[in-house]
């Protein structure tokens, strides 16, 4: 079995309520959605994503007999609900934004309605999925459009919060609008474009630099790519204009160098100076160190001729905002409306499908956010990807690349800010407002 989809990914409080739903014959069907409740200061939209993976989790789960076993040993779960996992595998369905949706809070952007053991079992591993992807997507997309039309690459596998984060961040940040990325599995998972020069110890393993160039070149005479900032930034822009002569005689063409330290848009001017002088228009520049979406907006606002930026620790880890304030909350039991009302948390009752306004020119004006049978005017943004616990067709990373690209053609301009964006509207439905006051009315009955 992928470990990655072991059922054991879950919390403890799952299990023990299941032995609960167990003991009380309770079976019926639940209906659960996951949202964000509010976004962070600075932040205007989210985008959605990891919805692939969350369905990959639904339809593998199963307990393996070591599971079992496992769970056995503990001495915390009965026989016949150890007997009852043997055979449990969801069956339920399932409706979500398509990822690269872009959305706003309170809008579910995932339902799972199924038996109720088998959709409470599923909580943490799909917020889990859902949460990072989303998350990173999110940083991607600011990232995006602070630099249209540059070369993005993500550069966060080494910096990411274990193995399975930098892969997805690398999904995550492609279906986004980045170029690709860094990390090699990504791309034989993905199918994800692979981008990657040298690093410092190359550089200092070699007795001069020129020498260093010239080894990586007959190395790599495709991708010539040369990291210019270990020493002296711009005499090794002057070394690389000397060198490439010699390589040309060779058929080798220097592609690009890469600046990875200091200020990054002074270096490129002064590149620039040096490459052009030296004929050598072409050559891309090509920064990282530490970006981030603000720096950015900056250094191409500075008129910095960067061609292309490598991003990795402040993506990976969305360093201004890594969380989001998000949950996956029954709404619906047995056929009755169900809501949560704590302090500050309290929830939305019942199957809601979400509602798209956009203008004449095809951006984004409101939402409503209503019950599934409350058709409002606008695009209904909720689509059936599961039936009986199969996925109902396929959805290939391209296509949610190509929908989360359209999704950002379309956000309007006070919302690309990054700072104080726009407070994009959404409306609660008064058939919404009419549920929650009836659930609150009932609840309140002795």
């Amino acid at each position: 079995m992928n470990s990655a989809n072991s059922a054991l990914f879950t919390d403890l409080y799952q299990l023990t309520m299941l032995q609960g739903y167990h003991d009380a014959g309770m079976e019926d069907i639940a209906v659960f959605e996951f949202f964000v409740r509010k976004l962070r200061p600075g932040r205007g939209f989210l985008m959605a994503a990891g919805l692939e993976q969350a369905l990959e989790f639904l339809e593998n789960l199963r307990f393996s007999p070591e599971e079992l076993a496992w769970l056995a040993s503990t001495g915390r779960f009965s026989k016949n609900l150890l007997s009852h996992l043997e055979t449990l595998r969801f069956t339920g369905d399932v409706h979500a934004m398509p990822e690269g949706t872009i959305f706003f809070p309170n809008e579910p952007i995932l339902r799972v309605t199924a038996p109720i053991a088998q959709a409470q079992l599923v909580e943490t591993r799909l917020i889990n999925l859902l949460h990072f992807q989303t998350l990173i997507a999110s940083k991607a997309a600011r990232m995006k459009l602070m630099a249209p039309g540059k070369l993005l690459v993500d550069f966060g596998l080494h910096r990411a919060h274990g193995a399975e984060a930098g892969l997805l961040a690398a999904r995550a940040s492609y279906l986004a609008g980045f170029t690709g990325s860094a990390t090699v599995q990504a791309g034989m998972q993905f199918n994800i474009p692979l981008f990657g020069t040298m690093a410092h110890s190359f550089v200092q393993a070699h007795d001069g630099e020129t020498l260093a160039f010239d080894h990586f070149a007959h190395a790599q005479p495709d991708n010539v790519v040369l990291l210019i900032d270990t020493y002296d930034t711009e005499a090794a822009a002057r070394k690389v204009v000397a060198l490439a002569p010699e390589l040309e005689r060779q058929d080798i063409r220097i592609k690009g160098v890469r600046i990875d330290s200091g200020n990054l848009a002074d270096h490129a001017r002064q590149v620039r100076r040096i490459l052009d002088a030296g004929g050598l228009q072409h050559a891309t520049i090509f920064a990282s160190g530490d970006l981030d979406e603000y720096l950015l907006r900056d250094m191409l606002a500075a008129g910095a001729p960067v061609d292309g930026f490598g991003v990795g620790t402040r993506m990976d880890t969305s360093s201004d905002m890594p969380y989001l304030d998000c949950a996956y909350k029954l709404q619906e039991y047995a056929g009755k409306a169900r809501r949560k009302r704590s302090e500050g948390k309290q929830t939305w009752p019942g199957r809601k499908q979400v509602y798209r306004s956009y203008d004449a020119d095809g951006r984004m004006v409101s939402d409503v956010v209503t019950l599934e049978e409350d058709v409002q005017p606008g695009e209904p943004l909720l689509k059936q990807v599961m039936r009986d616990g199969r996925r109902i067709a396929a959805t290939t990373l391209a296509d949610s690349r190509r929908h989360a690209a359209a999704n950002l053609a379309r956000l309007p301009e006070p919302l690309r800010r990054l700072q104080e964006p726009h407070v994009y509207p959404v409306e609660i439905a008064a058939a919404l407002l009419r549920l929650a006051e009836q659930v609150d009315r009932d609840s309140s009955k002795p």
